[in-house]
């Protein structure tokens, strides 16, 4: 399968001013300012295929949405290539936009006083959308995610998790082949990302859409992404499967267990110091068990292990891509 998104060893510097504490270091300040260059993005490379959901984490300040708006064409990085079907985003910004979405979480694209529906005019307008691949992905769009209460309500009327799906609909209107989620489900109750969720799921399953997708909360990482980048300061540090990164670097597992007098236990094991296969023969060798399970460990808490530095990772280059 073709390569949709191709990151080269990509750099982004800024210029921040030093400040120091007391009165004449203030002044100082105003007069003689001392900067130094803070790494945004330094050398981080992949490549996403068509029809890939990629989950794209880190903690904050890790350079993810710089990340996300040099591919976008937001931004330009200050070395290295990005490629995406053809494009350079940041030199071609015109007719590459043509071909994506961008969602971010924090900063609606709809028109606050209008109602929702002209919002949806607007972004038809502004893509030249035909007529009939419009109102066939309106009506579509708006089905699966139940917007026929508040379409025609005007936008600053709508609950966040209303205007989240709106902003959704509007990046997704024109059909793009890639696009990028960056924190859409923010701030949402659990229904509203569950709809959310199967929506992304859908739209690439039906039309094979690359996705990018930037959250801070794992449950929309494994519901949602088949793979997983995780960078920080600026740097890409794990590349590769969820399943993968749980398999490798979970140290423990919970063990729930009915005895044979109904009594139930639950103990956690550090898979460090011994192996499953011996810790479940100690179990029955000491115990009269009567049912057990395992609890697989879970998402958060091995990248929460990660970027804390409980967790060391491999080399990311010997993951993935």
């Amino acid at each position: 399968m073709e390569n949709m998104i191709m990151v080269q060893d990509i750099k982004k510097y800024y210029k921040v001013a030093k400040r120091e504490k007391g009165m004449a270091a203030s002044l100082r300040y105003l007069f003689n300012r001392k900067y130094e260059i803070k790494k945004a993005v330094d050398d981080v490379s992949f490549s996403i295929k068509r029809g890939e959901i990629v989950g794209f984490i880190g903690p904050n300040g890790a350079g993810k949405s710089t990340t996300i708006k040099i591919l976008s064409g937001i931004l330009y990085p200050d070395a290295g290539d990005v490629n995406i079907k053809g494009y350079i985003p940041y030199k071609q910004r015109k007719q590459y936009v043509k071909n994506i979405g961008v969602v971010f979480g924090q900063k609606s694209q709809l028109n606050w006083d209008l109602p929702l529906i002209e919002s949806f005019e607007l972004m038809k307008f502004i893509y030249k959308i035909p007529q009939e691949k419009y109102e066939k992905n309106l009506k579509q769009f708006s089905e699966l995610l139940d917007m026929e209460d508040f379409i025609n309500q005007p936008v600053r009327q709508l609950s966040l998790g209303q205007r989240m799906r709106g902003d959704i609909v509007a990046a997704l209107l024109h059909s793009p082949e890639i696009v990028f989620l960056d924190e859409p489900t923010i701030g949402l109750d659990v229904v509203a990302k569950e709809k959310i969720r199967e929506f992304i799921r859908y739209i690439n399953a039906k039309e094979k859409t690359t996705i990018i997708f930037t959250t801070h909360d794992m449950q929309d990482i494994e519901k949602v992404c088949d793979r997983l980048i995780i960078i920080d300061k600026g740097k890409k540090i794990y590349d590769g499967s969820i399943e993968q990164i749980k398999n490798k670097y979970a140290n423990s597992k919970t063990i729930e267990i009915l005895l044979e007098n109904d009594e139930k236990e639950i103990q956690t094991f550090d898979l460090n110091v011994a192996p499953m296969n011996t810790v479940m023969e100690n179990l029955f060798a000491q115990k009269n068990i009567k049912d057990i399970s395992i609890c697989e460990p879970e998402i958060d808490g091995i990248i929460r292990d990660i970027y804390e530095g409980r967790v060391v990772l491999d080399d990311p280059t010997a993951e993935g891509n």
